[in-house]
């Protein structure tokens, strides 16, 4: 088994008015990499600051390799060449080329020549798909090459744990992946990481440990199957629902269709649901909504779209609930929208019920159709 690298006792850190962590507890081992996840306000950001000795603890020890990192006169700076940090924002130096950037930090803390810390740093943009953007300037780049570049500035340090505080979260979805894949070769190569997310796909695909945080606690801590299949409490299980489910409410004739499909497509690439079936459950909404039901439904119109996905069997199951009196929307007799959605899904099932939304619509989208 791997040695412990980090131990937390009893963590709590308190601001005028509020206290993000209130004892937290943890042990991170050697090569682990372990996601954070949990509501937002929950302390995830805060703790990685507090494993980095940017912000001081209210009360509790941290221990790194088994010095106390609270102790009073720590040397901070020395422990920060052994912890690697990236935060949403790329903090590079503007003034300075991608490669500048990169062999700051190793020629004045390691002592390493310009030289070798030049070809070290060319070595690694090798490596990340960016060798050709050595001499350009920060403000050249791409967000999602930015973020490269910050990775590997962290990583020539070579540091024993790498943090990683939502270092998606800024990027237009089109980056997103490029940076995952250096996130993800860092965690084969065996660098310990700690990740905090929101993307809980990416949590899961990349992580071989979650934290799920809550009440200022680490409150569920597991491998990421059963943390997002078979969570053992009750406020994970309520997280990780949620996560799966998507409502849209729609009640005018002139509503904002661009922001649902949008809402669709997150939803998709936050839970790893596959490419087809998002391209296949926005199609269903736009003819099922805009097409089928809204020329149709009476004033004021209302539709309450729902969806979720299960990854286990790489489906989404929706249910379409709408107004007005008793109305199978496939028996509408419009063949070209009908034949997109019976195109698209599958165990197609409508009942009359009772209540406002007295109509509803179920369906089933799978990979494997699509």
């Amino acid at each position: 088994m791997s040695g412990t690298l980090l131990r937390i006792e009893h963590l709590k850190k308190e601001y005028p008015g509020a206290t993000p962590l209130r004892d937290v507890n943890l042990v991170v081992n050697e090569g682990e990499v372990i996601a954070i996840i949990g509501p937002s306000g929950t302390g995830k950001s805060t703790l990685l600051r507090q494993i980095n000795q940017l912000e001081r603890a209210t009360a509790g020890k941290i221990f790194f390799r088994e010095e106390d990192i609270t102790a009073p006169g720590y040397r901070v700076h020395v422990l920060r060449q052994k912890i690697g940090m990236i935060f949403q924002s790329f903090n590079l130096f503007s003034h300075l080329t991608v490669i500048e950037n990169i062999m700051a930090a190793p020629v004045a803390l390691l002592g390493l020549s310009r030289q070798e810390a030049g070809d070290r740093a060319k070595e690694m943009l090798a490596k990340v798909g960016l060798a050709e953007k050595a001499l350009s300037y920060p403000d050249e780049l791409s967000g999602g090459q930015q973020q490269r570049i910050a990775i590997v500035r962290a990583l020539a340090m070579a540091p024993e744990i790498m943090l990683f505080d939502e270092p998606t979260s800024a990027l237009d979805p089109t980056m997103v992946g490029e940076v995952e894949a250096v996130i993800r070769r860092v965690a084969e190569a065996g660098v310990t990481m700690m990740i905090v997310t929101h993307d809980m796909a990416f949590a899961r695909r990349i992580s071989s440990r979650v934290l799920y945080m809550d009440e200022g606690v680490v409150y569920e801590d597991g491998p990421a199957e059963q943390i997002f299949e078979r969570p053992q409490r009750e406020k994970t299980r309520q997280f990780i629902r949620r996560l799966k489910v998507l409502t849209i409410s729609v009640d005018s004739r002139t509503f904002d269709f661009i922001g649902c499909h949008t809402e669709i497509e997150a939803f998709g690439r936050k839970n790893g649901v596959p490419p087809e079936v998002v391209r296949a459950l926005m199609l269903l909404f736009e003819e099922l909504v805009t097409q089928l039901l809204l020329p149709r439904l009476p004033e004021p119109p209302r539709i309450d779209w729902s969806m979720e996905y299960d990854p286990s069997e790489e489906s989404a199951r929706v249910s379409v609930r709408y107004n007005g009196g008793p109305f199978d929307v496939m028996e509408s007799g419009e063949e070209l929208s009908l034949a997109i959605v019976r195109g698209c899904a599958e165990d197609i099932r409508y009942a009359a019920e009772d209540g406002d939304l007295a109509n509803r619509l179920s369906l089933t989208v799978k990979r494997h159709r699509v």
